[in-house]
């Protein structure tokens, strides 16, 4: 049985202009143990599937289709039995940990405040558990850090006290949404070495976000490609990167950095930008970008096409593609 389940998820949300779909017909599961990742651009919607799995969607967004978490409906939950979630089986690295954390509290009361809720700590414990928390993260002069505000820690250093919060009750999920964005290379590396090693450890279920294939490339399982709002293709991390059969993930693995290209050499490009959720085709979302794209494209929906044993992209031409 699945940890996470996600069948059909749709989310519209509430604008000045009308009603807008931000997600569409979204499906995947996770298990314990299992690491799945999302890819695309910025605007795809992955950030709109960690904030739904969190119950953080904005207000009056209207959520259809089904998640579930073991045997618990979230869809359905009062935001009650959300707060009862959040923090104690479910836990989230948010992509810039400046705006993460409050600048008016310590790393102490920020951590504290988590194992107060959900485990019951008095200050002194919860205090004490923070300090094992930072040590765990890995993070220099612990004991220091305890009393020092955001502003005073490094980006790094920050993401390592997100990531203490977030493994603070030991959830059963960790969402990690782009959490390197804001950090060098070097620091990138640590923290996401630093995240596998702790999901391995507690035997957590692992969905990681990003846009950088090399990331992904080591350290998921499982990968979701999407564009505009749906899932474009899915299937096993070795198996979607060796037959890359939508135009879409084609398109993302070109216009990769790649070494021993001759000084000079451009970097291809996918054309034109993903579209405004007001803007939204009736057809492939994608076609307009296509170098494939015929009339069947723009009249509806692509199908489901299976590409190889539970790996499946939603294109009319899955056929024609090729590595």
């Amino acid at each position: 049985m699945s940890l996470l389940a996600v069948r059909d998820l749709s989310v519209t949300l509430r604008t000045a202009r009308g009603p807008l779909p931000a997600l569409r017909d979204i499906a995947f599961s996770i298990g314990r143990g299992e690491t799945v990742g999302l890819i695309g651009e910025s605007g795809c919607g992955k950030s709109m599937t960690a904030l739904a799995l969190m119950g953080l969607l904005p207000e009056g967004a209207q959520v259809q289709g089904s998640i579930r978490l073991d045997d618990t409906e979230l869809t359905t939950l009062p935001e009650r039995d959300w707060c009862r979630l959040r923090g104690a089986r479910l836990g989230m690295v948010f992509q810039e940990p400046m705006t993460a954390l409050n600048p008016m509290h310590t790393v102490a009361r920020q951590i504290g405040e988590t194992l107060r809720l959900h485990r019951g700590m008095d200050a002194a414990a919860a205090r004490a558990e923070a300090l094992r928390l930072l040590e765990r993260v890995q993070l220099p002069q612990a004991a220091r850090r305890l009393d020092a505000y955001p502003h005073q820690l490094s980006g790094g250093q920050r993401q390592r006290v997100v990531i203490a919060m977030a493994l603070a009750c030991g959830p059963d999920l960790l969402i990690a949404d782009e959490p390197t964005t804001a950090l060098d290379v070097t620091i990138q590396r640590e923290v996401l070495d630093l995240i596998d090693e702790l999901v391995a450890a507690d035997g957590m279920g692992l969905l990681l976000i990003s846009h950088d294939l090399g990331v992904m490339a080591d350290r998921v399982q499982r990968l979701l490609v999407m564009y505009a709002g749906r899932v474009v293709e899915s299937g096993p991390t070795a198996e979607v990167f060796a037959r890359r059969a939508h135009p879409y993930t084609q398109g993302l693995f070109s216009a990769r950095p790649r070494l021993g290209l001759p000084r000079g050499t451009r970097l291809a490009t996918i054309p034109g930008r993903v579209p405004e959720l007001t803007q939204l085709p009736v057809g492939c979302a994608f076609a307009d970008r296509c170098p494939l794209a015929q009339d069947a494209c723009r009249q509806g929906p692509p199908p489901r096409r299976a590409v190889a044993d539970d790996h499946a992209a939603w294109c009319f031409r899955v056929t024609e593609m090729r590595p």
